[in-house]
């Protein structure tokens, strides 16, 4: 068990029937009344962020979140298949639990499982990563101020802006936070 005044960010706990990441907390102590502590949780199961406030000295579960990685095999239908590297043993994840994190999957890749005891409640992108240019638009003639792009499809489906000098086949490295064009790879 642990306490509002344990409170970390990045501490996971249980609460109402849910597993919670702390985003960011604030200890309160008014003048008048009892202390209490703000926080912005998100939810792990639903992905969402909520805000909540406590009674200060409240007590909770703390949730323990593990990190398992796993190499991205293929996928099929609407189904990722993962590989976790050290027993061979196989997962499969259905596509709805994977909306945006599926446009950086590459077979091969190793990424990290995240799970709270036998239920899986997503992955763990790395910050950056190279995907190749399968289709874009020639640079409109003329178009030479400063910072100008072009829409372009990766190999993995995701549509994003570059600049005029990208071109098909070329490989890039793509920000998995934001999902924008970061540099050339080499």
């Amino acid at each position: 068990m642990i306490s509002t005044s344990d409170f970390k960010t990045g501490l996971t706990i249980e609460y109402d029937g849910n597993i919670y990441q702390i985003i960011e907390f604030q200890h309160v102590k008014p003048g008048k009344g009892s202390a209490f502590v703000r926080t912005k949780l998100r939810n792990l199961r639903a992905d969402s962020v909520i805000d909540i406030t406590f009674n200060s000295g409240e007590k909770f579960n703390q949730a323990q979140i593990d990190k398992n990685i796993m190499q991205y095999l293929y996928s099929y239908d609407e189904t990722y298949v993962f590989m976790n590297n050290e027993t061979y043993e196989q997962i499969e994840m259905h596509e709805s639990s994977l909306e945006n994190e599926k446009l950086y999957l590459i077979e091969g890749m190793n990424i990290n499982i995240i799970s709270y005891e036998t239920e899986i409640l997503g992955v763990e992108l790395p910050d950056k990563v190279t995907l190749e240019i399968v289709e874009t638009a020639g640079g409109a003639r003329g178009n030479t101020a400063s910072n100008a792009t072009k829409e372009a499809l990766t190999n993995t489906g995701l549509r994003l802006s570059v600049p005029l000098f990208v071109n098909e086949g070329d490989k890039i490295i793509v920000s998995t936070a934001t999902g924008k064009y970061d540099t050339r790879a080499k």
